[in-house]
C-alpha cells in the first residue's frame, strides 16, 4: 500500500521535511518513489510548498496520505495557510489589566441611589 508521509531531514532542533510517496511499511526517511514538496515548519513564516498536479496524480493512483499531510495539503488549497498569531499578553501585562479594572470598579459610585417603595398600610 502506497502512503503520502513526511521524510524528515535538518539537524536537530531544525526540522525540515519532505512530502514524498512511499511504501507504507518502509523507513521515514528512507527511499521514496516521488517528491511531491517540502514543508519547513521551524522558520518563520513557515514553508509549505506542494506539487498539487503531482499529489492528485497519486491520489488517483491509490496512495493514501496520512493524516498530518492530509492536514497540511488542506491548508495549502485554502488562501491563507499560515495565519500570523496574535500577540499574547504576558503576566505582567495582565496583572496590571485585572488592577486597573479593580481601580475602576472601587471608584465608580452609583449613578442613582435606590429607591425602595413601601405598600401602603391599612
Amino acid at each position: 500500500m502506497l502512503k503520502i508521509k513526511l521524510a524528515r531531514f535538518g539537524r536537530r532542533g531544525q526540522p525540515h521535511f519532505r512530502i514524498v510517496v512511499n511504501e507504507a511499511r518502509s523507513k521515514r526517511d528512507g527511499q521514496y518513489m516521488a517528491l511531491l514538496g517540502q514543508y519547513v515548519p521551524a522558520q518563520q513564516p513557515k514553508i509549505l510548498q506542494i506539487d498539487i498536479k503531482a499529489f492528485d496524480e497519486w491520489l488517483s493512483k491509490g496512495a493514501q496520505p496520512t493524516d498530518t499531510v492530509a492536514a497540511l495539503y488542506k491548508r495549502f488549497k485554502s488562501k491563507d495557510p499560515f495565519p500570523p498569531k496574535k500577540p499574547r499578553p504576558s503576566k505582567k501585562q495582565l496583572a496590571k489589566k485585572v488592577a486597573q479594572e479593580k481601580v475602576k470598579t472601587v471608584e465608580t459610585p452609583p449613578s442613582a441611589p435606590i429607591e425602595v417603595e413601601t405598600p401602603p398600610t391599612k
